[in-house]
């Protein structure tokens, strides 16, 4: 199948500002700056890692691409098409060319519902197929994802967590979407189960030229499953760049600090860990400049007054630092 040319996912400039209201009156004052002016782009069947700490707004990130929470500015172009002014009626069509993965895999699922019904409900709701004809192609996604057609019957609180992790990626399937949003999926499973989802979802991909954004603070799967990496830091992207430069190469402080911390699965290696002082500062009332000045070990005056911007060092490589 030929790729095509035109970004499956193009963000520009994307923004999610959530209003702080105190009082009687609940008067706005101030904003939790979640997202604060970040860009990416994912070709087709590409993945793209997002990651960062806690608190960071991946999450936000990833819920604003899909229009799950409305961005404050931005533009969010999906197959060329901006989605972030449509209204819910224009929106409908793009629902189908874009799913998310959510990361608890038993919350995220109905537990009224039989799972055959869960992962039927998308083709209902949009009209795709009825009766015997959605039997047949819940059971074939059930198939394909690793699951029995019979367990098509039971409920989601008779499955296993890794089962229930299949059973939302069979339903985030079952538009044939181009672009899945996985909300740290793999996170709240063991770690042998990790293994087997990712390759489910590099599969998949393989076969369906999927297009993966994939939020994650665990750096190990982001380096296996991920084309590029984003790394977050505040509400904004402080480095850009393939995965491979990402990890031999890093280049802003922050990425340093993070890849320091990674587990070696070899005891000969010795690998020095970069502590950053401090806790990671409040998004209503973040610092000045560089949002990573108040914990970087590399700091020096002009961090303090002018905010960097996100520039080109090397070809294909963007970081967000005065010092590079």
């Amino acid at each position: 199948m030929a790729k095509s040319n035109q970004p499956v996912l193009e963000v520009t400039d994307l923004k999610k500002h959530f209003p702080v209201r105190k009082g009687l009156l609940r008067r706005t004052v101030g904003y939790v700056y979640a997202v604060d002016g970040i860009s990416f782009t994912i070709n087709e069947g590409e993945t793209l890692g997002l990651v960062g700490e806690s608190g960071c707004g991946k999450t936000t990130a990833g819920r604003a691409v899909l229009r799950l929470i409305e961005p404050t500015g931005g533009t969010v172009k999906v197959m060329g098409q901006d989605i972030a002014p449509l209204s819910k009626k224009e929106l409908r069509p793009f629902r189908k060319q874009m799913q998310i993965v959510f990361q608890d895999p038993f919350s995220s699922l109905n537990p009224r519902m039989t799972a055959g019904d869960i992962v039927g409900e998308p083709l209902y709701v949009h009209g795709v197929s009825s009766g015997k004809e959605r039997q047949e192609q819940v059971a074939a996604l059930f198939e394909r994802v690793g699951l029995r057609p019979a367990q098509m019957v039971n409920f989601p609180h008779q499955f296993s967590g890794g089962q229930r992790q299949r059973i939302g990626i069979a339903r985030a399937l079952a538009l044939g979407p181009k672009l899945i949003v996985g909300d740290e999926p793999v996170s709240a499973l063991d770690v042998s189960i990790q293994a087997q989802v990712i390759n489910l979802l590099q599969d998949l991909q393989r076969e369906r030229q999927l297009s993966y954004l994939f939020i994650s603070h665990n750096l190990a799967v982001v380096e296996h499953i991920s084309h590029r990496i984003a790394v977050m830091y505040l509400g904004r992207i402080v480095e850009h760049a393939d995965t491979r430069s990402i990890f031999k190469n890093p280049q802003h402080p922050y990425t340093e600090a993070l890849l320091s911390a990674v587990p070696v699965p070899d005891p000969a290696i010795k690998r020095q860990k970069r502590v950053l002082q401090g806790d990671v500062p409040s998004p209503v009332n973040p610092p000045s400049g560089c949002h990573f000045h108040t914990r970087c070990p590399y700091a020096v005056a002009r961090c303090k007054v002018e905010s960097p911007l996100l520039r080109e060092i090397a070809p294909g490589h963007h970081v967000s630092c005065h010092l590079r």
